[in-house]
């Protein structure tokens, strides 16, 4: 059943998300789009998105747009779109994201005070810093595709001034430390005006 599935896919999810929401993109793009055919690439770019401009952390959004969208796409079970159905999938995809994390801060908050300067400990966290790294290049990786870049020899225009609001994005935030809130409505307004 659907539901079971997707718990056991977000529960993974969240195991091994090391890094944050936005070390997870890749993760869910690769077991919702890829793997179970849940959505398309085109709607986890969109879910995204959404979930970058709602409150909260972006892999919760994104379990709990990706578990809605994921029942409401899936005509075996919910023939009529039945609203009820996209929400238990919300439900059930974000609770078992969480619980993972839930678990495991509870056991290890009770032992990394007392051994957090133990030379294991010290090295298991500088093993983990290059694998956070990896996946967050991935999560911007998965999303350089051509739903959102779309390609030279398909639409020229859009992809250079997609290449070119990226490069001005990154350029923007790391070197003049523009803030990412201001960045993120200069390229919709580019975006708007351009494309």
């Amino acid at each position: 059943m659907i539901f079971f599935k997707l718990f056991l896919t977000f529960f993974k999810i969240g195991l091994f998300g090391f890094g944050g929401g936005y070390a997870m993109i890749s993760l869910i793009h690769d077991e919702v789009v890829l793997k179970n055919h849940w959505i398309s690439s085109a709607e986890f770019t969109d879910i995204v998105a959404i979930s970058q401009m709602t409150p909260g952390p972006i892999g919760i959004n994104s379990a709990t747009y990706c578990g809605y969208t994921a029942l409401m796409n899936d005509t075996a079970i919910n023939q009529d779109g039945q609203l009820w159905l996209g929400i238990l999938g919300s439900v059930a995809a974000t609770v078992s994201l969480i619980l993972p994390s839930l678990i495991l801060m509870m056991l290890i908050s009770a032992f990394f005070m007392r051994y957090r300067k133990h030379p294991v400990v010290e090295m298991v966290f500088s093993g983990l810093r290059p694998a956070v790294v990896g996946l967050l290049a991935a999560a911007a990786l998965c999303l350089m595709t051509q739903e959102n870049f779309s390609a030279p020899d398909v639409n020229a225009w859009q992809f250079w001034i997609s290449t070119a609001l990226f490069c001005a994005t990154f350029i923007g935030t790391r070197k003049f430390k523009i803030h990412p809130i201001l960045m993120i409505c200069l390229c919709g307004i580019a975006g708007l005006l351009l494309l």
